[in-house]
């Protein structure tokens, strides 16, 4: 009998930018040592045609080289939305002020200063891949709950979407390239100090008009959206995408709306009167109701507008 091999864990890749050969080896045997599988570029330029390919967990930037220094090649990925997620953490020899707010407005999340000291880095960098990776697993999330949802950096830029929310812009005639030219100017205005975000902004788009509404500020510079087929849309999708419902919440909360007891509720959809009651709960603690009554006008107000 063969014994059973051990568990392989994936390890985290580490895409490693710097020019100099000495810098390159200690990281590469430091990353190497703590597990890390390491991709090295030389300069600006290599890192973004590797990024082409490959996106790695986390990214090692250092600040100044020839050509195109780090705080450019990290404007210019995070300008990709393949990239634009990943972490960057910049290395320099510049410890002043003006160059660590520098490599932060360009994307970066932490610096560190060279001569870097590996335990250090190390442990910064486990600290950046955890916080990614709730950040991708609450974005997971939304796309299973089939929100219509996007977010957007604080120029007006799409950062990333669901897929219903994708699949909403395509049959609306726009393919992804044709996103940031179609909608910059009305989410603009919508991030603008003077601009009611209450009321939200339409957008008349190629074959239909969508409703955008604002959701709130969820990272330093983004911003999360919530869209809805005004034409189109059903009662269902219009109370799940104001009320940030699942499927089922909204299906429940609209025959709640049409006065149908927890037992009608649950011959309907064909389930138990408990699991009617248990939606329930999720659906007042999201609309911050206290009762069905209450939830009914709320649901109604948005289904009559």
């Amino acid at each position: 009998m063969n014994p059973t091999r051990p568990l392989e864990l994936k390890k985290d890749v580490v895409l490693v930018v710097d020019d100099s050969p000495d810098t390159l080896s200690m990281l590469n045997d430091t990353l190497d040592r703590a597990g890390f599988a390491v991709l090295v570029a030389l300069e600006g330029s290599q890192a973004l045609t590797i990024l082409n390919n490959i996106n790695p967990d986390i990214i090692l930037l250092d600040a100044l080289m020839p050509n195109m220094d780090g705080f450019e090649t990290c404007k210019k990925l995070k300008q990709h939305r393949n990239s634009a997620d990943i972490p960057v953490v910049f290395m320099t020899g510049l410890s002043d002020s003006e160059s660590i707010v520098k490599g932060l407005e360009a994307g970066g999340v932490d610096y560190v200063t060279k001569p870097v000291k590996g335990e250090e880095l190390i442990a910064r960098m486990r600290v950046h891949l955890a916080n990614a990776r709730l950040t991708k697993s609450a974005r997971a999330a939304l796309d299973s709950a089939g929100q219509y949802l996007f977010s957007i950096d604080s120029n007006g830029r799409l950062l990333w979407a669901t897929p219903q929310a994708v699949q909403l812009f395509s049959v609306s005639g726009l393919n992804t390239e044709q996103l940031d030219e179609s909608l910059i100017k009305p989410l603009r205005l919508m991030l603008s100090p003077q601009y009611n975000r209450e009321k939200g902004q339409t957008v008349n788009l190629e074959t239909k008009s969508l409703e955008m509404k604002y959701i709130g500020q969820t990272g330093n510079k983004e911003h999360l959206i919530r869209i809805v087929d005004s034409e189109h849309a059903t009662e269902e999708e219009i109370l799940r995408a104001n009320l940030f419902l699942t499927e089922r919440e909204s299906e429940v909360l609209l025959w709640i709306a049409k006065g149908k007891t927890n037992r009608e509720i649950g011959s309907i959809l064909e389930m138990s009167p408990r699991t009617v009651n248990k939606h329930l709960e999720q659906v007042f603690k999201k609309m911050n109701v206290e009762n069905r009554t209450s939830a009914a006008v709320m649901a109604l107000k948005y289904l009559k507008s």
